[in-house]
């Protein structure tokens, strides 16, 4: 008997309907929750009249997909690949996604060694822009690492653009990142992401909905940030255009009575438009890990107060000051070069350079990364570069 109350046969039906009814079908929940799980498994595998509120059409669907589900096979190669299934009611379910009501998930496919239920009680969601520009990747993995380093846990979808950066920064401080799939577990989504995603699962966690070999399709993706908004205490935005999946996710938190944070953008940028919006429809603006923090933290976890510098290299963080420090003075080095001198991980040393490009210390070229010349003649020390 599971911790949830349902036995083997229980589990079966549950991972059974996995395969055959879509993530958030509210309909399909409203029949688990008033007939049960063994009840509603039973009626889509015998057939007979449909199920309150279901078409005739919609019927056949459902039960053409039920004669080909295999639940015991789906939960071997699951276990194969080091993968668990977590239902409602069990010890590691995050009870949290109890909130979605009829939409929530039947179950949840993990792979990861961390406590889903526990990394989720002190968990941030940090979504955005798939096609972001520079800003948008270092605001996401300057986030996402300042966040990590707190010990607060990064949840985000695994896409190009921001979900990837959020990502990255997460695990170049070593610290706790979650990705939440929209396809089977098995099948990293995107493919260019694929070595990220085994980094994830070494790591930290990944998770979804859908059982082993499913595909992603534009719906699920949709459905699929309704998981990070329930999962999370709050969800950061970094660059989303009026038309973005990341507002859905936003939206979703809302409504879930979670935290909704902005991070602007410059006034002009379409890809900050749907930010803008969210601040101006309520949601709160913040430009640091310490400001997200103060939103979604306990009482007195506070952001610091903003004080000018004395020199402008003290506003860097102590390892974004050590990967300044590996630079030559004379030439550009390779981000691996830059890595070993400064004494950290390729990744994080990546992240710290576009922060340190982006207030001017540094530039990029096809050959690597070198000084730009005011830096280089300030002796890295001296006045700001203009």
């Amino acid at each position: 008997m599971s911790a949830g109350g349902e036995d083997r046969a229980g589990l079966l039906d549950r991972v059974f309907l996995t395969r055959v009814v879509e993530p958030g079908d509210e309909r399909a929940g409203r029949w688990v929750r008033e007939y049960g799980v063994t009840e509603v498994a039973r009626r889509l595998r015998m057939g007979g009249p449909p199920l309150p509120g279901a078409s005739e059409r919609r019927w056949a669907g459902l039960r053409a997909r039920a004669e080909e589900a295999e639940p015991d096979r789906d939960l071997a190669a699951a276990r194969a690949g080091g993968v668990r299934f977590v239902a409602p009611g069990e010890a590691e379910w995050p009870g949290q996604l109890d909130d979605l009501g009829d939409a929530r998930p039947l179950g949840l496919w993990v792979r990861g060694r961390p406590s889903l239920r526990m990394w989720a009680l002190r968990s941030v969601a940090v979504v955005g822009a798939r096609a972001c520009t520079e800003y948008g990747a270092h605001m996401a993995a300057a986030l996402a690492a300042g966040l990590a380093e707190r010990g607060w846990v990064v949840v985000s979808g695994g896409a190009y653009g921001v979900d990837g950066a959020a990502h990255r920064g997460a695990l170049g401080a070593r610290g706790a990142t979650a990705a939440v799939l929209a396809c089977g577990i098995d099948r990293p989504y995107p493919r260019g992401h694929t070595e990220l995603i085994r980094r994830i699962t070494e790591q930290g966690l990944v998770l979804g909905e859908l059982p082993p070999g499913e595909h992603p399709t534009p719906s699920r993706f949709v459905l699929r940030n309704r998981v990070i908004a329930a999962l999370t205490r709050g969800t950061v935005v970094v660059e989303a255009a009026h038309r973005s999946g990341s507002l859905v996710t936003a939206r979703a938190a809302q409504r879930l009575g979670r935290h909704t944070i902005g991070v602007p953008g410059p006034a002009t940028s379409a890809l900050s438009a749907g930010v803008h919006e969210l601040l101006r429809g309520g949601a709160v603006l913040v430009t640091d890990a310490a400001e997200v923090v103060e939103v979604v933290g306990d009482m007195g976890e506070l952001a610091p107060a903003r004080r000018g510098p004395v020199l402008p290299t003290d506003l860097l963080e102590p390892r974004a000051r050590e990967v300044l420090a590996a630079l030559p003075g004379d030439g550009p080095a390779s981000a691996a070069g830059i890595a070993r001198r400064a004494q950290t991980t390729e990744d994080d040393a990546v992240a710290r350079l576009y922060e340190l490009r982006a207030l001017g210390y540094v530039e990029r070229h096809d050959d690597g990364w070198r000084l730009t010349r005011q830096t280089a003649i300030s002796g890295r020390t001296g006045r700001h570069p203009r």
